[in-house]
């Protein structure tokens, strides 16, 4: 089937435990580049996370950036900067000696000095049981992402395909035309070598079975009918690729390297009116088709 490369999708999952956020984003490649960033607390997950990627995608540049904020209260400590104190303590004592101010240090005293204490929150720790929920969670989250991506990109491929399939079907018709077109080409060929061995049957020195052979030859050297069958077979390949289940970005690539090899020798040996410029078109709607293809899983 044809799935486009292309796709943004953004999860948000909230319970009372974290508020857990991801984001996928896949642009056009030739294979599958993977981009995982994760909170470095859960980094633990990445591998699984790669693995959930490639059960979704074959190929594309797909990044995926995960964000976990945990909903429990930090933990509050205070530390007494020892050090400061017992150097204030002394200087006030100094101070105290020299009648210069009376009084002990007070505790609310240290509040004016922000040196003397340092107030830090911490992160609550979860439990072994905590941990593994949150992991879950993560990892079911970024399978939603990825069922949304999937469903963009399935979107936009039925929009590929739509084109595809008309050009397909008008290059199909047009190499019929050249077929057509050469066919009489190598009739009005056939016709005009009669006349001429037929103006030359008096000549004695003329060796007709030699100038029947000439005929034969030519017309071999001009018949398309192998390019033809080929190229035939190679639209009925396209069909079923497309109409399979698996990703087919690569094949159609290789299929039309195929069909404009075809073209090109047709182009090369069919002779008659009308063949050039039909080919030309061909190779055109081949070449835009090529730059559709880049765009397809």
């Amino acid at each position: 089937m044809i799935k486009s490369m292309t796709g943004f999708s953004s999860v948000t999952h909230e319970d009372d435990r974290a508020t857990v956020g991801v984001t996928i984003r896949s642009v056009n490649h030739r294979y599958l580049d993977m981009q995982v960033r994760v909170p470095q607390s859960v980094s633990h997950l990445e591998s699984r996370l790669r693995g959930c990627v490639q059960a979704h995608a074959s190929r594309g540049r797909v990044e995926l950036a995960v964000s976990v904020q945990l909903r429990q209260e930090p933990t509050l400590t205070v530390a007494l900067n020892e050090v400061f104190v017992a150097k204030l303590s002394a200087a006030l004592e100094h101070a105290r000696g020299a009648g210069l101010l009376q009084g002990a240090l007070q505790p609310g005293d240290l509040l004016r000095f922000p040196q003397a204490l340092t107030v830090r929150e911490e992160p609550t720790e979860l439990d072994a049981d905590g941990r593994a929920a949150l992991d879950d969670t993560i990892v079911q989250a970024v399978e939603r992402a990825l069922a949304d991506l999937d469903q963009m990109r399935r979107h936009e491929g039925a929009m590929l395909q739509t084109d595809l399939d008309a050009r397909k079907a008008a290059v199909a018709a047009a190499v019929e035309d050249v077929a057509r077109l050469a066919a009489a080409g190598e009739a009005l060929v056939r016709e005009r070598l009669a006349k001429r061995v037929a103006e030359l049957a008096t000549d004695v020195s003329v060796d007709a079975a030699l100038i029947a052979q000439e005929v034969v030859r030519f017309a071999a050297r001009s018949d398309i009918s192998e390019e033809t069958v080929r190229f035939r077979a190679h639209v009925a390949q396209w069909t079923s690729l497309t109409q399979s289940p698996e990703p087919c970005g690569r094949k159609l690539d290789f299929l039309l390297q195929e069909m404009n090899r075809e073209i090109n020798t047709m182009g090369s040996k069919a002779d008659g009116p009308g063949v050039p410029e039909t080919v030309i078109g061909i190779k055109a709607e081949l070449e835009k088709m090529r730059e559709q293809v880049q765009n397809v899983e």
